[in-house]
């Protein structure tokens, strides 16, 4: 691990050394992503990597991730409950016989990684990480793309066709065959109408039997969405209604509870339930073929 984690900070130092993507704003829109290396200005895997407890972030990224705290004590908890989805996820789908996962928008490693959730399960399932920000994917490939069928993949999220062509990800993964495609926590950066685009592209292209995992925080107080919004600097969030989130899965069959809360799913949450901050999430499978049982080898 120590190995491991030396090759992840090389690999940190040399893509920082080429290109840091920073995001240029006018009234809370991103205008552009230019090249450039710049410490100061807050990232949003990283933000999301400080809640997690992780050790990957600078002070701009602590600072942000603090101050939107104050606004609202429970985020970190959120992400935590955020996280715990996507892995119990990742091994429902591996149960149902899915042997192959797309981890879109990854950000940067957490414990356990998808790859070792779903090979828990299934030891020869096969992942692939993707992302576009350039030190996230010198981590990925330090510390995740380190067993044969792991990738870490240069693309982005919003093109669902290049992205299931892209020769890296097909190296381990066979677009023709069931895969669980995951979006966590990814597409509350994305306007409603792109986002209802993205989900509607990846299930268009899916193959039956797949699913999509999806979380997305919600909060019922709009004037707290608002000033979390524009706290929250590394990104553009949108504060979707859970009928709009319901809505990225249309064309897909709900399991289990359909959209509920992260931190009970599959349950529903408690009938009675004052909190005003959510991780709304759901899976969605793709339907024309049924999916098998399965606890010991994976055949994607």
């Amino acid at each position: 691990m120590a190995a491991h984690e030396a090759a992840a900070q090389a690999g940190m130092a040399a893509a920082a050394a080429r290109a840091w993507p920073v995001v240029l704003r006018h009234a809370g829109a991103v205008l552009a992503m230019t090249s450039a290396l710049d410490t100061s200005v807050p990232n949003m895997a990283r933000v999301y990597n400080y809640w997690l407890g992780g050790k990957d972030h600078f002070a701009a990224d602590r600072a942000e991730a603090q101050r939107l705290v104050e606004l609202y004590p429970p985020l970190p908890a959120l992400a935590r409950e955020n996280r715990a989805f996507l892995i119990e996820a990742a091994g429902w789908a591996a149960r149902q016989g899915i042997g192959q996962f797309i981890d879109l928008g990854a950000g940067l490693p957490a414990s356990p990684p998808v790859h070792q959730a779903a090979r828990a399960v299934l030891p020869a399932a096969r992942v692939a990480y993707v992302d576009i920000d350039p030190v996230v994917l010198s981590h990925a490939v330090a510390l995740l793309a380190t067993d044969d069928g792991v990738a870490a993949v240069d693309a982005d999220l919003r093109d669902p066709a290049a992205v299931l062509g892209n020769q890296d990800l097909r190296a381990v993964i066979n677009p023709g065959r069931p895969v669980c495609v995951i979006l966590g926590a990814v597409v509350h950066f994305l306007d409603p109408q792109a986002a209802c685009a993205v989900t509607a592209g990846y299930a268009s292209l899916m193959a039956p039997g797949s699913c999509l995992v999806l979380s997305c925080a919600r909060f019922e107080n709009e004037e707290l969405a608002k000033q979390l919004a524009e706290e929250y600097t590394a990104a553009t969030w949108y504060n979707h209604s859970p009928a709009g989130i319901t809505e990225f899965f249309d064309g897909l069959e709900l399991a289990g509870p359909g959209v509920t809360e992260a931190r009970t799913w599959p349950k529903r949450p408690p009938a009675a339930d004052d909190r005003n901050g959510h991780v709304l999430a759901g899976v969605g499978r793709v339907p024309g073929m049924r999916l098998r049982q399965c606890t010991r080898t994976a055949d994607a």
